[in-house]
Order: structure tokens, then sequence, then C-alpha cells
């Protein structure tokens, strides 16, 4: 089950990614009206992106090391998150920031550690 949710988020992450990167985000820029809004939105949206792939491969491959699994998806998100902070560059109507990539690898690193403590409290059902 999870699988697909991880699946619509990534759908749903390259969507904002694609409006954002073409000027068309429309009234979703109001969630930056506020002052740290820009972060907040970098630190959650990539951080739920984290925790349900990461979910989602724990109800995938239940004997694997969790913590590994977190570490390479973490590591991979982040990687994809940096290539994309860093194409912002190449793009008139975007601004890249080392602040953002924080702000997303850190909302990451707080998801990753909440997908294991989850995990470790209440396993899935099938």
């Amino acid at each position: 089950m999870m699988k697909y949710w991880a699946v619509f988020f990534g759908v749903f992450m390259v969507a904002i990614v694609a409006l954002a990167d073409t000027g068309h985000l429309g009234k979703l820029w109001l969630i930056y009206s506020f002052p740290g809004g820009h972060w907040v939105g970098h630190f959650v949206l990539f951080g739920l992106l984290g925790f349900v792939i990461e979910l989602s491969l724990f109800e995938e491959y239940p004997s694997s090391d969790r913590k590994k699994l977190v570490i390479a998806t973490g590591l991979i998100v982040a990687l994809f998150v940096g290539i994309e902070e860093f194409s912002q560059r190449f793009l008139p109507t975007r601004h890249s920031s080392p602040l953002d990539f924080f702000f997303s690898c850190f909302g990451i690193a707080f998801f990753s550690w909440l997908a294991i403590r989850l995990k470790r409290k209440a396993p899935f059902q099938n």
C-alpha cells in the first residue's frame, strides 16, 4: 500500500517542481506568504517525500536493515534535491539557495528519524 503513496507523492513533487520552474505555481505561492514559509515548504515537502519512500521500502523489504535503507534513501533523495536546487541557477523564474538545500536535507533527516521511530512502535499489518 505504501508504494502507491510513494509513487503518488513522487509524481506530486515532480509536478510542483515543474510548475515552480516554469513560473506557473499560481495560488500555491501563498504557502510562502509568511516569514520562513519557503523553508518550511522545503522541510516538509522533501521530508515527506523521503518519509513515504522509506515507509514503502520498509514494507517491501521487511527483513532489511532499516537504518541502512533510511541512509541510502535519504542520500538519494538529497542528491536529487541538490541537482534540482543547482538547476535553478539556470532558470530565470527560480533562485538557487544553499539555505533551501539545507532545509530540504534537514526535513529529509527529520522525517527519516520519524520513519524509524514509527516503524519501531507500530509495524505494518499485511
